[in-house]
């Protein structure tokens, strides 16, 4: 009986290996695509105001600080739309393109004072070729237009919402949220 056991375990480790292949698999390819650095996915963005980039897990937090001047032109509607603006930019998109390891960018629009004002995580898997066409069509209209045309803006916020997890801070942002 004992030989018996032996005999089925020495016949079973060929088996258990090859089930663990496929493990091993995925290790190298996880090493294979690794986080980038902060500042990789920092050099990506343009913004003539304050821009900051950190790594958090496999997402990377872009921290991008309001005027002070088009928050208060603006108000609630600009402060939603602020962060889909970096969101949903040639930015985002070159940092999944060039970096494979990134599952997510988050943008946090700050106040002068720090505060998040609002925020939204895009996650890697969410949009196509084809949508990600079109959000960075409607971020670039409502920079264009926003101003003339709050339509637009109102527009890249229900776009971002539709596509991205968020959260406006209270404070900053009224319950009409316009």
């Amino acid at each position: 009986m004992i030989v018996s056991i032996r005999k089925a375990a020495l016949m079973a480790a060929p088996v258990l290996a090859l089930a663990l292949l496929p493990a091993c698999e995925l290790i190298e390819e996880e090493e294979v695509h690794p986080v980038p650095a902060a500042q990789e996915v920092e050099a990506l963005y343009q913004y003539a105001g304050e821009l900051s980039v950190g790594i958090s897990g496999n997402v990377a937090v872009v921290d991008v600080t309001i005027d002070p001047v088009q928050y208060q032109r603006g108000g609630d509607l600009w402060a939603k739309a602020f962060p889909y603006i970096f969101v949903f930019s040639g930015g985002t998109r070159d940092a999944f393109d060039q970096h494979p390891g990134l599952g997510g960018v988050r943008v946090r629009a700050l106040h002068p004072n720090g505060d998040v004002m609002s925020q939204a995580l895009l996650s890697r898997e969410v949009l196509t070729q084809i949508t990600w066409n079109r959000a960075l069509r409607v971020a670039t209209e409502a920079q264009r237009e926003g101003t003339e045309r709050p339509a637009a803006m109102r527009d890249l916020v229900e776009w971002g919402e539709d596509h991205t997890e968020f959260e406006y801070n209270p404070d900053y942002i009224g319950s009409n949220g316009a």
